[in-house]
């Protein structure tokens, strides 16, 4: 039986990643393009389903870290539809989804899911979800993987981010930039909040400390719309407590391949603990400000 470790979510463990004891076949890496056209493929495909399937009123199909930690049928369709095209198409790869867990593969890759990212602004019918896919390399860990290829789908408008490692990061075909590095109190920051009262008390605090030594901060509601709203300028700076892989992978690509560092703080990578992402100055002042304020702890 292979042995297991947990992955963290928003609030805590959100599911047992098997460790397949098996060595990995090693067969070439495929061609990063090749992984990057069907992440887009991917991407739109279940984009197409959430949008076309969206009901006039949305419904709760069950919670997971806490009453507010949504999930919706539509989620499940999502991810449902993306795993069903992965097992015809490329049955050795791992998949890591949101929904439904980790399914272990033999070909050195993964595909991380997230089937729609802002799920509570797709209940209410906010237009800023999105359906996220990434193909990593290494553990199903952020601390530890390498994203190969990866595609941000807004659902709502139709805007599409792809990179490719080395390949630089893009909206719609146009190639991307993060801002040049600004002070602080120049930076308009985004960030996100978890779901837990604990959690949400520790980042109030947080925020109430960062407002203020910042231009402003905003809050789209989707990890990976903020991370790809960076690469393209909309934001100078981001930072997150709690994002889940999924939330991250492909996102962070498109980040880091538009310019930004995305760290975590205290010279650890980026992870559940913390994601700050922005220009190297900008993220070295941010990052000095959060570890000063414990921002990767959940102390009240």
């Amino acid at each position: 039986m292979p042995s297991s470790r947990t992955v963290l979510g928003q609030d805590g463990p959100v599911t047992s990643v098997p460790q397949d004891p098996s060595p990995v076949t090693t067969r070439p890496l495929d061609d990063s393009a090749a992984l990057g056209a069907l992440a887009e493929r991917l991407a739109r495909e279940a984009g197409a389903l959430v949008r076309d399937g969206r009901p006039r009123r949305v419904d709760v199909a069950s919670t997971k870290t806490s009453p507010i930690d949504v999930v919706t049928a539509m989620d499940l369709a999502s991810e449902a539809l993306l795993r069903r095209v992965l097992a015809e198409e490329r049955p050795d790869d791992a998949i890591l989804g949101e929904e439904e867990g980790h399914v272990a593969g033999t070909s050195g890759i993964t595909w991380v899911l997230d089937p729609i990212d802002g799920t509570v602004n797709y209940l209410y019918g906010i237009p800023a979800y999105a359906v996220s896919v990434a193909a990593v390399t290494g553990p199903p860990a952020p601390e530890e993987w390498t994203v190969q290829a990866a595609c941000v789908h807004a659902v709502a408008d139709g805007r599409t981010w792809t990179a490719v490692r080395g390949g630089g990061a893009f909206l719609d075909g146009e190639r991307l930039a993060v801002n040049p590095p600004a002070p602080l109190a120049e930076s308009l920051v985004g960030t996100g909040f978890g779901y837990t009262v604990e959690r949400r008390r520790a980042q109030a605090r947080v925020v109430a400390e960062v407002l203020p030594r910042v231009r402003d901060i905003r809050r789209i509601g989707s990890a990976a719309m903020d991370l790809c709203t960076l690469a393209g300028g909309g934001l100078d700076a981001y930072f997150e407590r709690g994002l889940a892989p999924w939330d991250l992978a492909a996102a962070s690509l498109v980040a880091e391949e538009a310019g930004a560092v995305v760290t975590g703080l205290r010279g650890a990578p980026a992870s559940t603990r913390m994601t700050v992402a922005g220009p190297a100055e900008t993220v070295a002042g941010l990052v000095a400000l959060l570890e000063e304020l414990d921002a990767d702890t959940d102390r009240p």
